[in-house]
Formats: C-alpha cells, structure tokens, sequence
C-alpha cells in the first residue's frame, strides 16, 4: 500500500461528513448581488473560516468595500514542497424564478436519478460551493492521516465572482506578497463528460468596443436628401463587414501578431472526442462553420481568435416605417483573443481601421468595454503533466487537455497581480444548472473530485 491508499480511502469513510459540512455551506443563501443577503455572504464567510481553522489553516475574514475574502495558509510536510493557491468562490447565483425550483434551493438533497446516478441538488452545489469543497476535503483526508499537506497551501475564497468581482483586483494589489504561490489551482471548470475529466489548457481574452459613426446633424427626409447625404448605417456596416474576408480571417492589420499554431499532437487528442460541426452547430440550427476555412470546430472556439458584433442599431427601428437616413449608427464589436495577442494593439487596431474609412464629413466615437490577454499554459508544463496522470488515475477515462473559448478572469489577474500560471480542474458537468432553477451537483463528481485532488496534490 502506498502512502496514497490511506488517504484515499481515508477521504471515502468521510465522504458522510464531507456531505453533511458542504450541505451546511449551501444552506448559507450567500447571493452577492442582492444586498439584503450580506450578512449571509459574511456568515458563509465565517463559516469557512471556522472549518479551515479547525483544520489547522491559518484562516481569516478579509473585508473589502464589498463582501469579504476568506485567506487561509497551511504550511507543508517538507520544507522544499511546492506552494499553491487555491481560489474558488462562497457567493451564489440569485434563485428566481423560485416557482420553477422542484425543491427549496437552499435545502439541499441527495437525490437518485436512477441507473445508479446521484445528484446533489441546491443553489451553489455545482457553482461553487461543491467545487471549492472537494478541496478542502481533499486536504482534512490528508491531515486525518498524515497530520500534514504535500505541499504548502494558500486558499483564496472569494464573495463576489457572481457580481463581478469588483474587489478582487485591488485585494490581489494589496496583498501580493501574501497570496504569492508557485501556481494557482482553480476549480470552477467543467469535466468533458460524467467519466472523463479535463484540464482546461488556454482561456481566451478578450477585447470590447463600442462605437458611433455620426453624419448629419440630425435625422434627414430620405426623399430630400437620398442619394447626397452621407448615411451611417451604409458607413458602419461597410466597416463591419470588412473586418472578415472570404476565408474567415480577420483582416485588421498585425491582428495574428502572436498567434501560434496548436501543436498537431493536441489537435489529434481534440479530434478523438466526437464533436463535428454537424453536431455542434445541430444543437442551435446550424450546420456550417463560419470562421476560418479549414479548422475544427474545437480549435476555432479553443485556440483561434474570433470577431463578433455583438449588437447593431440606427434610424428607425419601431413599428411601420419611417423614410429617415440616421443621424447615427451604433454597433459593439468584440474580440476573442488566443497566446500572445495584445489586447490594447487590437484595440488600436481596430479603431485605425476605423478611422480610415470614415469620410471628413462624418465622425466616430469609440466606448471601451473592457480588455483582458489569453491565458495559456504549456500543453508539456510539467504541472499540467502531473495533474493529468492524476486525473487518468481516478476516472474512467484519461484526462483531456481542453481549451475554453470563454473567458475566467480571476485567471489573468492572478498572471497580472501574482505573476502565476493558472491550473484549471473542475468536476462540473454541462448539465447542472448552474445559475438555473434546479441546480445539481453529481454525488460523483464530488466524491472523485475530493479523490482527484489527493492524487493531484501528491503528484506535485
């Protein structure tokens, strides 16, 4: 028996108790957005801080202008281990429509779906209080048997990721020192599917604008002036549609500065998991990829950079009809980013482009909406390596390298504020509900997500 078995099987007799303290933690309505539930943010604050003290960890409630962070910090066995943070968050999702919820949302159950499956049901048990759970767990099986962690650890748990996390960013400044780790572990990501578990390698940034042609100094007859007077919509939606060529790609200049091919090995490995264009795109009534001509589905919504106009308006849009050439036009255009694209070189670039195509009579304004980088780590970081043989290990089916064409931005501001690649686990499955009535978490996926966070942590 190696020193793992004694944890492992440590973590299964508790697995009772382990449900009983995640099912008091989503009994806390810890909702971020809405003000009338602060004090249960702050109790669910407290109440992590009580379970990791009486863990050993050096736990505390930070307060912020907002709801409070949880800190902890839990040395290790041996002097020379590795130091990781450990970041999820307590706060929820609002619960409405309450009336589509089959249970109370904050009175968890374990309920049987039949076939041998067993879910977790209540506000929180996916996203992300059964999440950051497996890992506590995780590391009381570890104490319980060896008295001691693998590693040193520090845990981050923060109160407002549903609300936007308006005071992380400042308490990552302030408190870098402390919150510094060789790497952060981040569990708030999904599994591929119920017996295979994923390691989410890049995440996109992500570049957004908004912006106004105006043209006339007021809205014109479309008879009168017709055919002389310039008209914004003609003028945005010609840039618009220049952004693209033929083949997909984005036209802007120096856009691809940055952008590396994903290595052919990791494009295999993503062609073994069934997902097509037909069936992908079947799902919402399309058929037909509409990016750059030649790739998969998966590399371009994981590793290609995107264009998107989000939203267009201008002239008369009520009922009937109304002959008017708009004084303006509007649209908000966004961008997905992949490696090492800049995002304020594509913003630049994007309102260059712009520019040259507005005629001297005509002006543009540009609302910016927000930039964050790509997150990538390397498909042969030795973490990433480690973590995945920990992964095969426990479920059925080896572990997948995936990409994530959306955006976490906690993970870039831990690149930015801590300088630390991010590793991203999770056991979330695609049909949880999260931020839905109903919301459920497989009993599964948080019992081997508590093993898997055992083998990881004695892997690194």
């Amino acid at each position: 028996m190696t020193d793992l078995s004694p944890v492992l099987d440590q973590a299964d007799r508790n697995l009772a108790s382990s449900l009983d303290r995640l099912f008091e933690l989503v009994r806390i309505p810890s909702i971020s957005t809405d003000p009338a539930y602060k004090a249960e943010c702050q109790k669910a604050a407290e109440w992590l801080v009580e379970r990791l003290t009486a863990l050993g960890f050096k736990a505390s409630v930070r307060p912020t202008p907002g709801h409070p962070m949880v800190v902890a910090h839990h040395d290790a066995g041996r002097a020379d281990a590795p130091h990781v943070l450990f970041y999820g968050h307590y706060d929820v999702q609002p619960v409405d429509p309450l009336n589509l919820w089959e249970n109370d949302p904050f009175e968890p159950m374990i309920k049987d779906l039949g076939d041998g499956r067993k879910v977790l049901t209540g506000r929180g048990t996916s996203d992300d209080k059964g999440q950051l759970m497996t890992f506590v767990e995780a590391c009381r099986a570890y104490k319980d048997v060896h008295g001691s962690l693998p590693v040193k650890v520090t845990i981050l748990f923060e109160g407002e990721e549903e609300s936007g996390s308006p005071s992380l960013k400042p308490f990552l400044e302030a408190n870098a020192r402390e919150l510094k780790a060789d790497y952060a572990l981040v569990c708030d990501t999904s599994m591929w599917d119920a017996e295979t578990p994923a390691i989410a390698a890049t995440l996109r940034g992500l570049v957004g604008e908004e912006l106004t042609v105006t043209a006339a100094d007021r809205d014109l007859h479309s008879g009168l002036f017709g055919g002389a007077a310039a008209n914004p919509i003609h003028i945005l939606t010609q840039i618009l549609a220049g952004l693209r060529d033929e083949t997909g790609r984005i036209t802007l200049p120096g856009f691809y500065d940055g952008v590396e091919e994903t290595p052919a090995n990791i494009k295999a490995s993503w062609d073994t998991l069934g997902r097509d264009a037909e069936g992908f795109l079947g799902e919402v009534g399309l058929s037909e990829p509409s990016g750059e001509k030649g790739r998969s589905v998966l590399e371009l919504t994981w590793a290609r950079p995107t264009c998107e106009v989000n939203g267009i308006w201008g002239g008369y849009t009520g009922e009937g009809f109304k002959t008017v050439i708009a004084a303006k036009a509007s649209a908000k255009v966004s961008f997905r980013l992949v490696g090492a694209q800049d995002p304020a070189k594509i913003r630049e670039s994007f309102r260059s482009y712009v520019r040259s195509h507005i005629p001297a009579d005509c002006s543009v304004e540009f609302h910016e909406h927000g930039g964050s980088p790509a997150i990538q780590l390397s498909y042969d970081s030795p973490v990433l390596t480690k973590a995945k043989t920990a992964l095969s290990d426990e479920w059925p089916k080896p572990a997948v390298v995936v990409g994530m064409g959306g955006s976490i931005p906690i993970v870039g501001d831990f690149q930015t504020y801590l300088g630390m690649d991010s590793l991203l686990v999770g056991f979330g499955l695609i049909d949880d509900r999260i931020h839905s009535p109903n919301e459920k978490y497989d009993l599964n996926s948080f019992h081997k997500g508590i093993r898997s966070w055992i083998r990881i942590l004695s892997a690194l």
